[in-house]
């Protein structure tokens, strides 16, 4: 069955060999272990020319796979991260080695990253850590927003089962609707920052 328990949808996260779906503030994830992001592009039928990105429950838990050693511009990136996160806003930065090839496979030198508004995702990737990430559904398709659906369609996804994501509302994680937009994202470049996706948060340049 793809609906599994809070243990067993851990428990997977930390194998790598199959993929897993989460709520998130924007549409539901899916997602895998950062080193076995190929399962992802195969699974999508996706373009490796569409890199995916890394989410995490914390800035410092994403900050290892930023270039090291510290960049000059990292107070830009900080203060940009301390606005927009948590929240739908993704930036693009440049890539630690630290990066998997697979997560960007036409460009290893940057990486997206963002940080959740959803306190269920947060409580969940700070179990599994950093997690490669994308919309669940067939590339060119629209974003599966039900985990009925995404159990339809994608049968092999790992989803938790219903009465897990209560318990969690009981125990005072809130589980906010998906918004159904995407995230905004915004690379740096020497320039500043640079809008690739107008998402539904306004993304203001003098963040930085």
């Amino acid at each position: 069955m793809p609906q599994v328990s809070l243990a067993e949808w851990i428990a997977a996260s930390q194998q790598g060999d199959c993929l897993l779906s989460f709520p998130t503030d924007t549409v539901p994830a899916l997602a895998v272990r950062p080193d076995r992001a190929e399962l992802i592009f195969a699974a999508k039928q996706r373009s490796q020319t569409k890199p995916l990105i890394l989410m995490g429950a914390t800035a410092a838990d994403l900050w290892p796979f930023v270039q090291s050693p510290v960049h000059p511009l990292e107070p830009q990136w900080q203060r940009a991260a301390d606005r927009y996160w948590p929240g739908a806003v993704t930036l693009v930065l440049p890539a630690s080695d630290r990066l998997p090839p697979a997560i960007n496979p036409i460009d290893p030198t940057s990486v997206g990253l963002r940080v959740p508004n959803h306190p269920i995702a947060r409580h969940l990737l700070a179990q599994t850590g950093v997690l490669a990430t994308t919309s669940v559904n067939r590339s060119g398709e629209p974003a599966l927003l039900d985990f009925a659906q995404i159990n339809a369609q994608f049968p092999n996804v790992k989803t938790l089962q219903p009465s897990e994501i209560d318990r969690l509302e009981r125990s005072g994680f809130a589980n906010p609707p998906p918004s159904g937009l995407p995230s905004t994202v915004v690379q740096w470049s020497i320039d500043g920052w640079k809008i690739l996706r107008q998402g539904n948060i306004e993304f203001r340049s003098d963040a930085s």
